[in-house]
């Protein structure tokens, strides 16, 4: 098929319609059929290609870089994730009998209130050779420039190609004749973010062969074995609660994989003891980060809060300070999933893991958990059976992504599989 052809079958998006390009160029307004008909042209990448390797790497060295981690720890997880043995592993998992080829051109629209979610789907999605067009929101965070800056950065060492098959755009969500466009002209639709915002984007079609890929609204819980954490020895304690602190004040705990509520396994008096050290230690971690939020949130903690007891789910309502409040259900069923401010957190107690099974629903996807053996973990997850839970990961690791996500395997869906019989 010639360049003209393809250009032949994207819409024409009308009334000037223009987007801006933040990778690799710098506030350049585009029309959506120029961006996409420049894309399409060139040489064609493969699945691992080294080129893309090479600019991921050299991007996940930069935010490893002490003063950077230091200021935006969340970078430092990103940066691991792109060391170049990760790359392999990831490139390892996808060996098959058949030939593993690119999707195509894949667009990705990523939420805009956890700011590193972007480059991990598209990261994955360059590894595999597609062609990318990420749609950056304009209320995207300082994390955000700083990552579109690093990437720049990188690209001054890149080979060319890098910079003509990847692109990073701002546009107002209200302009859909943009979506509409870029929806058109995709193999791939990635959609992260709230309910409201995949029913959104489903309103403009795709072509007849492309995929779609969403990720929702999700909420998430932890579990604590009470006797375990009464027996471990202090400092496993403190890098627990440390642990726990990362996985839910990264992103003002709303991250889909941060954890809203606690569940506290055992008898009561092992949970109730556990869960009062618990607090203690959390409560000095934050004093320690010198953890705080400002009083719009505060308040808002305490309608969320105060809302919860007028309708009779909870017994009992503690705060301490402004960064943590804790309540305590009347109910585990009770268990609430909508988000209540940064650093609230609903705990229950039930005597065994088995209990959670009838509480879980799909729309929860990180069990985070303390104090439990493989065994016990696998069990749950085949008692589940798909009914919720996507990923069971210690304290710590709520917001480490790994390849599969929400129960997807990514590599393998930024690809396609070519039959060839000999």
């Amino acid at each position: 098929m010639t360049d003209q052809s393809i250009t032949a079958r994207i819409p024409r998006v009308g009334g000037g319609a223009e987007i801006v390009v933040r990778f690799p160029a710098g506030d350049s307004p585009v029309r959506v059929e120029d961006l996409v008909a420049g894309m399409r042209q060139g040489v064609p990448l493969e699945v691992g290609d080294e080129r893309v390797r090479g600019f991921l790497t050299a991007f996940g060295r930069r935010l490893l870089r002490p003063a950077l981690a230091r200021r935006h720890p969340e970078l430092g997880s990103l940066g691991f994730f792109l060391r170049p043995s990760e790359l392999a592993r990831t490139l390892e998992g996808l060996r098959t009998h058949h030939v593993r080829v690119p999707r195509g051109l894949v667009f990705h629209l990523p939420p805009a209130n956890v700011d590193t979610v972007f480059v991990y789907s598209w990261a994955l999605s360059a590894l595999m050779g597609n062609r990318n067009v990420v749609r950056l929101s304009p209320r995207a965070g300082a994390v955000a420039t700083v990552i579109v800056d690093t990437l720049r950065e990188a690209l001054a060492d890149a080979d060319p190609v890098v910079a003509a098959t990847q692109r990073i755009v701002s546009y107002d969500r209200r302009a859909q004749a943009v979506t509409a466009g870029l929806s058109a002209a995709c193999d791939l639709r990635v959609v992260w973010g709230g309910d409201d915002t995949v029913r959104e984007v489903r309103r403009h079609p795709l072509a007849p062969h492309a995929r779609e890929l969403t990720f929702p609204d999700r909420s998430s819980f932890a579990v604590v074995n009470a006797a375990a954490w009464l027996c471990a020895p202090r400092v496993a304690r403190v890098a627990a609660a440390e642990g726990f602190v990362n996985d839910a004040y990264w992103f003002d705990q709303a991250a889909c994989s941060s954890p809203r509520t606690v569940f506290w396994v055992g008898a009561d008096d092992d949970c109730d003891s556990a869960r009062e050290d618990f607090t203690e230690q959390v409560s000095r971690v934050l004093a320690g980060r010198g953890w705080g939020v400002d009083a719009a949130m505060a308040v808002e903690k305490r309608v969320s809060v105060y809302g919860l007891a007028a309708d009779g789910l909870v017994d009992m309502i503690e705060f301490r300070g402004n960064a943590l409040a804790n309540v305590t259900l009347a109910a585990a069923a009770a268990m609430p999933r909508r988000w209540l401010g940064a650093g609230t957190f609903a705990h229950a107690r039930v005597r065994a893991l088995a209990e959670l099974i009838p509480l879980v629903e799909r729309k929860d996807q990180t069990m985070t958990h303390f104090g439990f053996a493989p065994d016990e973990l696998e069990e749950l997850a085949r008692g589940l059976g798909g009914r919720g839970v996507d990923r069971m990961v210690p304290v710590g690791s709520a917001l480490s992504f790994d390849r599969v996500w929400d129960g997807v395997d990514l590599p393998g869906e930024f690809t396609r599989l070519v039959t060839v019989v000999r």
